[in-house]
């Protein structure tokens, strides 16, 4: 039987406004642990920090992403 779903066609035409979306709600999120730090215990803590690490290594690979979009933008390619 034949797949009768077909798929969509890539769409990068918005790609740069959801990535920047996406690192504003890291960063929030971000923001938000660093403040519940003070409420925690060492353990919720030390968890919270490594998480925090974690975020900041993706807003950095989501800038380096959304460069790349932004780059392909001008470029025409999308």
């Amino acid at each position: 039987m034949a797949n009768s779903r077909q798929r969509k066609p890539d769409d990068r035409s918005n790609n740069v406004e959801r990535i920047q979306g996406i690192i504003k709600n890291t960063e929030e999120k971000l923001h938000e642990a660093e403040i519940s730090m003070e409420f925690a215990d060492p353990m919720q803590s030390k968890m919270v920090k490594e998480k925090n690490e974690r975020r900041k290594q993706s807003i950095e690979a989501l800038k380096d992403e959304m460069k790349d979009e932004m780059a392909a933008r001008k470029n025409g390619e999308v």
